[in-house]
């Protein structure tokens, strides 16, 4: 797929280093070039860092020049808060190798570069006008991907055998699922995992609903387990085409509100909208037959400390949702 580059040389370069990293590319309008181009410093584009941007974060990229400050900075990552018209947003730098967030600009470099800069939270920084600007570090988009994965159908029929081996996986050989826990989570019958397992026995969105509650901003982090959670039910309900996906993200996320970080918040409202991670897309695309499932599952379980578990739990509830709720047996 073709890839746009903001500059008026390089594109081949680009688009080298884009197929070498594995990023899915899409074209943006030529008229968002342009606009680019006008609003950009010649100077500071010239000599800027290339990425693969998701069409999540394009108009925050695309849009005016914002201050913004660093909420928190690693070596495979450095998200940033902005300021916009309805609160704040959160963009995140990311190396080659991190989790793909429906939020970053991949750079093509792996972390153990070191290419990313070690900021305090609170620094400033800048975003729009086409680029990234954090300490030393200008970052520009040089090409385009598409969080939202591209799936056969608005309700497209998973591989049986496909479920199963997730769950397996998930939960493990012969445990039951009442067993799985979540590290910052209360384990137990009455947890509010065991509520939201009761919740799909019941085929009850409502019941999951006010689950949530009880685990929006739980667990420590970044992006706290409960959220995870969510976020992976929400994007699951919306991206299998449940047809009250939409009321049930917009009541997750009007929880999220002072109950849990900005990074996770922000997470949530992509989430609600079925823009997810490459590794979360990823098992969806397994799960249809379009890639191989078994190394997807090994990809999304691997992603941090809890969230890959956290968000593979919320995928499998979601299509235990659709499988009771929608589908004729």
């Amino acid at each position: 797929m073709r890839t746009i580059d903001h500059t008026t040389g390089g594109a081949g370069t680009d688009r080298g280093r884009a197929a070498r990293a594995g990023v899915p590319l899409i074209p943006l309008p030529r008229a968002s070039v342009q606009e680019t181009l006008r609003t950009a410093s010649p100077a500071r584009t010239a000599s800027a860092v290339p990425s693969s941007a998701s069409t999540g974060v394009a108009d925050l990229l695309r849009g005016p020049v914002r201050p913004a400050r660093v909420l928190m900075s690693a070596p495979a990552a450095v998200y940033l808060q902005v300021p916009t018209d309805r609160g704040s947003d959160v963009v995140g730098v990311l190396t080659s190798d991190a989790a793909r967030l429906p939020l970053g600009c991949v750079l093509f470099r792996p972390s153990n570069g070191r290419p990313l800069v070690s900021l305090p939270s609170g620094a400033p920084a800048e975003v729009g006008g086409g680029r990234i600007v954090v300490g030393d570090l200008v970052v520009r988009a040089a090409a385009w991907w598409d969080p939202r994965p591209r799936l056969p159908s608005p309700r497209p029929a998973l591989l049986p055998e496909g479920v199963r081996q997730l769950r397996t996986t998930l939960y493990g050989e012969g445990v039951p699922h009442s067993a799985f826990t979540l590290p910052g989570l209360p384990a137990g019958p009455g947890g509010p995992l065991a509520a939201l397992r009761g919740a799909v026995r019941r085929a009850d969105l409502d019941a999951a609903l006010r689950t949530a509650a009880r685990l929006v901003g739980l667990g420590p982090g970044l992006t706290p387990a409960g959220d995870d959670v969510m976020a992976g039910t929400m994007a699951g309900l919306v991206l299998l085409g449940h047809p009250a996906a939409e009321r049930f993200a917009a009541g997750v996320y009007s929880l999220a509100a002072g109950r849990t970080t900005e990074l996770s918040r922000a997470l949530l409202r992509h989430a609600a909208a079925g823009r997810v991670s490459g590794e979360y897309a990823a098992v969806l695309q397994g799960l249809v037959g379009e890639r191989p499932l078994g190394p997807a599952i090994e990809g999304l379980l691997a992603t941090g400390s809890t969230s890959g578990r956290a968000m593979a739990l919320g995928l499998c509830t979601a299509i235990d949702l659709v499988d009771r709720t929608t589908r004729v047996r």
